[in-house]
């Protein structure tokens, strides 16, 4: 027989869904001081190879993981950046978001568009992995020079 007391300790999938909040809460204020604590040493860090996008590169540690933020408002508009996620799915270690997100690339003044799904993965309280599926055509196309 397993008795549990009022203050055990979160679920997985709690404490996931805890840490997946706080890095959305970070994306969103521009913290990259706690985006930085939030990644693990090393990341799983996948978004498709884009060459004409210059904040979409490989990353795999910390602070290369939260620099993207930097690197995504040094080359957007910020007051055109759009995400909403209409869906946060967590299983244990693992969350998924789907959304919608929209920005205007400053280099061009084109802006782009579309849907998103998000897998991270939360280990010892730190995000281990981190992959982005993201419209990248319509990115690519905001990019390039018309």
């Amino acid at each position: 027989m397993s008795i549990h007391s009022a203050t055990a300790a979160p679920s997985d999938a709690e404490h996931t869904r805890s840490v997946v909040g706080e890095f959305l809460a970070a994306r969103a204020a521009g913290d990259i001081g706690r985006l930085v604590a939030l990644f693990a040493d090393e990341v799983d860090w996948l978004l498709a190879e884009n060459p004409a996008v210059p904040w979409i590169r490989p990353r795999s540690t910390a602070a290369e993981c939260a620099a993207q933020l930097t690197e995504l408002m040094e080359h957007t508009v910020p007051e055109d950046a759009r995400a909403s996620v209409d869906t946060f799915l967590v299983d244990g270690k693992d969350a998924v978001l789907m959304g919608h997100l929209s920005g205007t690339v400053r280099a061009t003044g084109r802006s782009f568009q579309g849907p998103f799904a998000l897998r991270v993965t939360v280990e010892d309280g730190r995000i281990t992995r981190h992959h982005l599926y993201e419209n990248s055509l319509s990115v690519a196309e905001a990019c390039a020079t018309p």
